[in-house]
């Protein structure tokens, strides 16, 4: 059984320096590959439920889906809410056995935020599960403006909310369908100085991938979450199963040759950023 939580993926992945990747799951099939992907580069991997995703199928569902495959792998993984915008939905995960919540506090003032995401952190950490939180805010490509976090402010909410990890704000976006504008290297070092604890991207997609692998390893980002980069693929791999036989009909068979492109998709972002492979194989 590898069922692990975020803290447990995320304390090696600092000491050693590499990063986890978090892979945004919209079903079956992408957790399947996801999966497949992570034993395959030897690698922890974390599957994570976004609001998307819990918005199509129940989340006491998603758990059961991914303790499934969690307890099967030969790799650590972590079965994480992300995003959740209430305490309830924290407390429905974590009751449903979730291993990780997200909780995402970063569009209300500081104070709310810290109040709220401690509250989170305490009642997770008593469960035996991980909590993530966000200070500054990450925008979207083509929508809501990025707030940059605040060193200052990233060194309050971590020393009061104890979290497990910190997502920053630094220059990165969701949803970008390519590579975006670099880091901003300067204010993450600021943040660095600021706390120990280890640091979360969101939108890693749009992460020059030279700088996404260059900062897992000299960086305190422990954490790049993928998703836009990962569906993109699939979507391509979708559209060419179904135009090699448009008379075919049964999803199931067109579904499965998604997974061969998706996991080598999951293949490539693991081992950009995950621990280095010995000359055996294995990773080290």
């Amino acid at each position: 059984m590898t069922v692990a939580t975020l803290a447990d993926v995320l304390r090696p992945a600092l000491r050693e320096g590499y990063a986890v990747a978090g892979l945004v799951c919209l079903g079956w099939e992408d957790m399947r590959a996801y999966v497949a992907a992570a034993e395959a580069e030897g690698a922890p991997v974390i599957l994570q439920a976004g609001p998307a995703c819990r918005a199509h199928t129940p989340v006491p569902v998603l758990a059961a889906m991914m303790r499934h495959l969690a307890e099967a792998a030969a790799v650590p993984v972590v079965l994480h809410l992300d995003h959740a915008r209430t305490i309830e939905e924290c407390r429905q995960a974590i009751g449903s056995g979730f291993t990780s919540v997200m909780y995402d506090g970063s569009a209300q003032p500081i104070r709310r935020n810290i109040a709220e995401t401690a509250a989170v952190a305490g009642m997770a950490h008593a469960a035996g599960v991980s909590c993530e939180g966000e200070v500054g805010l990450v925008g979207y490509a083509g929508g809501q403006a990025s707030q940059g976090t605040d060193p200052a402010e990233a060194a309050r909410f971590a020393a009061e909310t104890g979290v497990d990890a910190l997502a920053v704000s630094v220059g990165n976006l969701h949803l970008q369908t390519g590579a975006g504008a670099p880091l901003d290297e300067g204010r993450l070092a600021a943040i660095e100085a600021a706390t120990a604890v280890p640091l979360v991207i969101h939108g890693g997609s749009g992460v020059p991938p030279d700088q996404r692998a260059r900062l897992a390893r000299t960086s305190r980002i422990c954490k790049f979450n993928i998703g836009t980069e990962l569906r993109r693929a699939f979507g391509d791999a979708l559209r060419q199963a179904v135009g090699r036989d448009p008379d075919r009909f049964d999803r199931i068979a067109i579904l499965r040759e998604t997974e061969p492109p998706l996991i080598e998709a999951a293949r490539r972002i693991i081992r950009e950023i995950g621990p280095r492979r010995g000359r055996d194989g294995d990773a080290g």
